[in-house]
């Protein structure tokens, strides 16, 4: 779909194929490295595939795309029609996507404003939708940008993870932290705070972290219009519990999306992810 601000994002961002396709949203996918088998994110390789993968202790890494991909995606977008673009993605603590796409901008033949958000999952994902409601409002390159922005600085991220490990091995949590939270045998409760993974809370069971994290969004959420994201890696029931709970206790709820993590994010969290996205709109 044309428009004279286009939104791009990349696969990170989890955002449904019904919203991307509304929104005219384009997404570059990242690599996850299986062995030494290289798989796009999102085609190639299922969330699935991946926790199985990490059950049986196989060799995953994950990789950024190159700025030849983000040239190509941007240029595509231009002969669409777009006059501009906005690149909205992960936070740049985890992946040098953010870099691959200033490279990238620099020979774009239309303007592009390249944006950190400092978040992943569904919290990218909805900065991407308010950019893209903005641009389709008639609104301008600073004024999509800035919805984007106030988005991702409103934004509240929690989640829960069986374990440290995966975080650990793919240096997105520092291994002193690691090692506290094994050595306890706690299950951690973490959020995304300037653009990286930290340690929110420490608790000593998974039924009462999980409703620890339920506490956290519905506090989160208050009386406020608020979009919610439920976010899983091969923990459905979790996931969809959780959901109606939020269904349930958030009066401001607009929208709630469920969905499983792809396989770069699933790939440094390990099987029994459950998080939970607030967004203020």
């Amino acid at each position: 779909m044309s428009r004279h601000v286009a939104i791009v994002t990349d696969s990170t961002a989890y955002l449904p194929q019904p919203a991307m396709a509304r929104h005219g949203i384009t997404s570059v996918p990242l690599t996850v490295v299986l062995g030494d088998e290289a798989l796009e994110e999102g085609t190639e390789i299922s969330a699935r595939s991946l926790a199985l993968a990490l059950q049986k202790r196989r060799s995953v890494t994950t990789s950024r795309p190159s700025p030849e991909e983000f040239v190509r995606a941007y240029r595509t977008v231009a002969e669409s029609g777009a006059e501009a673009i906005v690149s909205l993605h992960l936070s740049a603590e985890f992946s040098g996507t953010y870099d691959a796409a200033v490279l990238a901008a620099k020979t774009t033949p239309v303007p592009v404003r390249v944006v950190d958000t400092g978040m992943v999952a569904m919290a990218l994902g909805f900065c991407a939708l308010a950019a893209a409601e903005t641009a389709e409002a008639g609104g301008s390159l600073d004024e999509a940008v800035a919805a984007a922005e106030k988005r991702a600085a409103d934004m509240a991220a929690y989640f829960y993870v069986d374990t440290l490990d995966y975080l650990r091995r793919g240096g997105r949590i520092g291994a002193a932290q690691a090692l506290l939270g094994s050595a306890l045998a706690v299950k951690p409760l973490l959020t995304l705070d300037g653009g990286r993974i930290q340690m929110l809370e420490k608790v000593r069971t998974a039924s009462k972290a999980i409703a620890r994290l339920e506490e956290l969004a519905v506090e989160r959420a208050g009386a406020a219009s608020v979009d919610v994201a439920v976010h899983h890696l091969a923990a459905p029931e979790r996931a969809e519990k959780l959901a109606q709970r939020l269904r349930e206790r958030i009066p401001g709820l607009v929208e709630l999306h469920v969905s499983e993590v792809g396989a770069v994010i699933g790939a440094h969290t390990g099987p029994g992810l459950l998080a939970a996205v607030v967004s203020p709109r």
